[in-house]
């Protein structure tokens, strides 16, 4: 353990759901849900003016319109998300050349091996800087915890939440950590808490007063060293920089169970081409090519095939999955599928397989049968909360859409509150367009200043937002 509290964890405040705010002045302070809209889709973040109705992330859609019908319910807008998070991590790195990305809106950085920090005073004038320095480039808040290890750096990021930030003083760890649940460490999931509960231990301190013995006995050896060590504030893993990329992968959950065969295979088809493009976005090709169906009685299978070199070709990629899905019966309706590769590497290696699809690809493709032939309408999606643009009318996003009409707010992250019209969904002057930059002036923004809300100047720690139009929150 190091004796300054030297190691930073960010995490961005309700990521997804911030952005949304921050882009739709007509959302702000508002209850905002963001992710799969569809009656089997789930929440992937919300505001917090959402959780005030008892909205939480992983939480099934359906669940969540029950218990807050007013929200706004988005789908997510990826591509944004990752440019904004770039913006964040150049921002992290700095500070250090060792930072630790856990997703996009969370990352560890050792801030003495950047020299950005060596005691409790430049640590903390440094994350002060760091959440100025978020706001001023991306118009978003962030929550950060200074601490001597990641994981109390991470639980002081925590307790910081929402736009705060704690700094855990070397010395005070264990009187800090002994009154919090035991679902506070990592790894203490629901069924260990239960197990600890059962056995009267509730909190931290209750944890170490057990003894090492005693957690051996009732979570195992690894797990009940583990636990100990952690309840006692002892914690010496390392910020890593590059943390390897075991697999990658793609998957789509559908609303209605699939029973034709051939749209099974068309859509794993297309889904080993998304996996491939997201291979080779980041330079990697694989070796093992992973099949995932998930039936119609929640019935999981997994199948995979080694080929015999690395490769990043599509027609390969979607041939081998093609032949997994071979051994697959689909009988009763498929409600996933996924297609993933592993054996990951930073090169390719041609071989038999890739020759023969190059070969194959040189073909022209067959014409699919009619009734696998999309429709216009069902090419003329308007994803709710996405970007469009009218030819006369300008920017604007998706409030909804249906019954062949398109309902769109037409309002940018730097105007007013905007006007509601209505269209055909196959309205000519209609279109779909790039998402704005939050902050304006920045990437061909217009002038102006930062898109994020107006917040109260201190929170009480149990605040948990407000909703309702008119009310104000840090997302």
């Amino acid at each position: 353990m190091r004796t300054a509290p030297t190691i930073l964890h960010l995490d961005m405040d309700a990521f997804f759901a911030s952005v949304e705010q921050a882009s739709k002045p007509s959302l702000r302070g508002k209850a905002v849900v963001v992710g799969g809209l569809g009656p089997r889709g789930v929440v992937a973040t919300c505001s917090y003016e959402a959780r005030v109705f008892g909205v939480h992330s992983a939480m099934p859609m359906g669940q969540a319109r029950r218990l807050a019908p007013h929200a706004a319910y988005l789908v997510p807008r990826f591509e944004l998300y990752r440019s904004i998070s770039e913006q964040v991590m150049r921002l992290l790195r700095e500070l250090s050349p060792l930072v630790e990305p856990l997703s996009l809106d969370e990352a560890f950085v050792d801030l003495e091996a950047g020299g950005a920090a060596w005691d409790a005073e430049s640590a903390r004038l440094t994350g002060t800087k760091l959440r100025t320095d978020i706001r001023t480039v991306t118009g978003l808040t962030g929550s950060v915890g200074l601490a001597a290890s990641k994981m109390l750096a991470k639980i002081a990021s925590e307790e910081a939440k929402p736009d705060g930030l704690v700094l855990i003083p070397p010395g005070t760890e264990r009187a800090m950590l002994e009154p919090m649940t035991v679902r506070t460490l990592p790894g203490v999931g629901p069924a260990t808490g239960d197990h600890l509960r059962r056995a009267g231990i509730t909190t931290v301190g209750e944890i170490a007063e057990a003894g090492e013995d005693e957690l051996v006995r009732l979570l195992g050896k690894a797990h009940g060293h583990a636990l100990y060590a952690m309840a006692l504030a002892r914690d010496e893993r390392p910020v890593v920089a590059e943390r390897e990329t075991k697999s990658v992968s793609v998957e789509d959950t559908y609303d209605v169970d699939i029973h034709d065969r051939v749209r099974v295979g068309v859509e794993v088809g297309r889904l080993a081409d998304r996996c491939v493009r997201r291979l080779r976005a980041s330079g990697l090709s694989g070796r093992t090519i992973v099949l995932k169906v998930r039936r119609y009685d929640f019935s999981t299978l997994t199948r995979s095939e080694t080929l015999r070199g690395p490769t990043d070709d599509p027609a390969v990629v979607r041939e081998a999955a093609a032949r997994l899905l071979d051994s697959v019966d689909t009988t009763g309706g498929v409600r996933l599928l996924g297609v993933g590769v592993s054996g990951l590497a930073d090169y390719t290696q041609e071989d038999l397989f890739a020759q023969a699809a190059e070969e194959r690809a040189e073909e022209p493709e067959t014409e699919p049968a009619e009734e696998h032939r999309p429709s216009p309408t069902t090419e003329r999606r308007w994803p709710a909360g996405h970007d469009v643009r009218h030819a006369q009318l300008g920017h604007g996003w998706v409030q909804g859409s249906g019954l062949g009409r398109v309902t769109v707010r037409f309002e940018t992250p730097y105007s007013q509150v905007g006007r509601v019209r209505t269209f055909p969904v196959d309205d000519p002057e209609l279109s779909p367009a790039d998402p704005l930059p939050l902050v304006a002036g920045s990437e061909g923004g217009e002038a102006g200043q930062p898109s994020s809300l107006p917040v109260p100047a201190s929170l009480p720690k149990s605040w948990s937002g407000g909703g309702g139009p008119g009310a104000t929150s840090r997302p």
